[in-house]
């Protein structure tokens, strides 16, 4: 019976290092350093979220009917797994200074509104 592999060490809660992996049909064994991915630091609950997000492709209403749940709910999930990969998400009134350069292009804002924009980070 194979066992989820654990992240983080029961006794200190420090980051694992994977140290061995064997063939179960062949028996090899390789031992070595092994990274695992951020998303293997995930809860079954975090894990089985970003599996339906996935299958409804990023559609934020296929995911609320798909698991029942509202709106804010489904945002808070993201909310949780996108901080738990380790990511830090921008402050709603941070912009992103290429788009600000875009939409001046396209003649979308003035330049006094770019330049407002802009200030605001």
């Amino acid at each position: 019976m194979a066992y989820q592999v654990i992240t983080n060490c029961p006794v200190c809660s420090k980051t694992l290092k994977i140290t061995k992996l064997q063939c179960s049909y062949c028996q090899t064994t390789i031992e070595n350093e092994f990274e695992l991915s951020k998303l293997a630091s995930l809860s079954k609950d975090q894990l089985h979220f970003v599996e339906v997000f996935l299958t409804c492709r990023g559609n934020i209403k296929e995911v609320e009917k798909e698991l029942g749940i509202s709106y804010p709910t489904v945002r808070g999930k993201l909310t949780d797994i996108i901080s738990s990969l380790g990511y830090v998400q921008k402050k709603k009134n941070e912009v992103d200074e290429k788009k600000v350069v875009m939409m001046l292009e396209n003649g979308e804002i003035t330049a006094d509104e770019a330049i407002e924009l802009l200030k605001e980070n």
